[in-house]
């Protein structure tokens, strides 16, 4: 059984993913989409830290939290192996956006991220669901 503690934890890094999400449509709906990006990301990325707060996880890396995900979730099948391609693609989409001064990301890239993150965190979503359930 789950403490209370780590749920707790979960719900609120899972709330982060939720605004992170909430912030890309708006950005999204104002053409800014270096920013979709970013937010896209970290909506994933702080999902994935919801998911591991369970097991009491936790790194200052992100590398370290998406490896984690990858060798505790994606390995054994508990997530579609697209799950880490997701990741992928919107980490590396976010490092051009925040660190790349001459990059210029597509709007329909940004799009697509956005749309896979809403996915990323609906299977997130439902998992955390039945896991506070236990």
């Amino acid at each position: 059984m789950l403490s209370e503690e780590r749920i707790t934890l979960s719900k609120l890094r899972f709330d982060k993913a939720k605004e992170c999400l909430s912030d890309a449509a708006l950005l999204a709906e104002n053409e800014s989409y270096k920013s979709l990006a970013n937010r896209s990301y970290y909506a994933v990325f702080h999902a994935i830290r919801a998911v591991l707060a369970l097991d009491g996880f936790d790194s200052k890396k992100h590398s370290g939290v998406i490896a984690e995900f990858q060798k505790q979730y994606i390995k054994n099948g508990t997530f579609d192996k697209e799950m880490s391609a997701i990741v992928r693609r919107l980490f590396l989409a976010r490092n051009n956006s925040d660190y790349d001064d001459f990059f210029v990301i597509a709007k329909d890239d940004a799009i697509k991220q956005y749309n896979d993150a809403c996915m990323f965190l609906d299977e997130i979503g439902k998992f955390l669901n039945n896991e506070y359930q236990k």
